[in-house]
């Protein structure tokens, strides 16, 4: 039986499915709570749905990002497992990169040599093993945070709200500090999409216009992108 058919299999379908079906349900009820919130500690009704509208309107651009990743992961892994992987992760840097992991303990280099049964069920443990760390320290840690906050700030707001912008700006530092070194076409597109992102972003708040602040985020992703293609 080839690999592939045992992938996009219906069972495989069916165990993704209940996966995906777990986060929807933990999306729904972030949202119901964070609103319920929203109206207990008084926000207005109209500020809270622009939240949202504003939300929806930034999620845009790394979402079809993630569904190119999407296109290029289901040819090796099959189309369950990589729907379920990037509805929790995301990240298909990470999943390509376990995946070929997965594959070459077993001597076989992804994309090149023909994968096995064998193979394809390693880059599953792989992907599955690889990022299982951080959602057991997330579980376990996560209601522990704010003392954490607390202690570091010393019950200071203002050096609170430095220390959150600061560990931002280390995360996403990290993330983009490889595509800048590359010296390619990647560093192309994140100095380009920086870029477009320094220009719109003071516009934006200087001229307080809405709509740009909502698809600021878009613009700079597809920008740099166009430009690196171009270039």
């Amino acid at each position: 039986m080839d690999y592939l058919e045992i992938a996009n299999s219906i069972p495989m379908w069916i165990a993704a499915g209940l996966a995906v079906s777990l986060v929807l349900f933990q999306a729904i009820i972030f949202f119901r709570k964070s609103y319920n919130t929203g109206k207990k500690i008084g926000l207005p009704e109209e500020k809270m749905k622009s939240a949202v509208k504003s939300s929806l309107i930034t999620s845009i651009g790394p979402s079809i990002v993630i569904l190119t990743g999407l296109l290029s992961l289901l040819v090796t892994v099959g189309g369950p497992m990589a729907w379920m992987r990037l509805s929790f992760i995301g990240s298909v840097m990470f999943e390509m990169m376990a995946a070929g992991f997965g594959t070459e303990a077993l001597g076989i280099k992804m994309g090149i040599d023909p994968m096995t049964n064998v193979a394809f069920a390693n880059a599953v443990w792989t992907m599955i093993l690889g990022s299982i760390g951080w959602i057991i320290f997330a579980t376990l840690t996560a209601d522990k945070m704010e003392r954490v906050q607390t202690k570091f700030s010393r019950g200071d707001e203002a050096l609170l709200g430095i220390i959150s912008i600061a560990a931002m700006l280390g995360s996403f530092g990290s993330l983009v500090s490889g595509h800048l070194l590359a010296m390619n076409k990647n560093t192309i597109a994140a100095i380009s999409g920086g870029i477009i992102m320094l220009i719109l972003a003071p516009i934006a708040d200087k001229k307080n216009i809405t709509w740009l602040k909502e698809w600021a985020l878009t613009f700079a992703l597809f920008g740099g992108m166009i430009i690196a293609a171009v270039i």
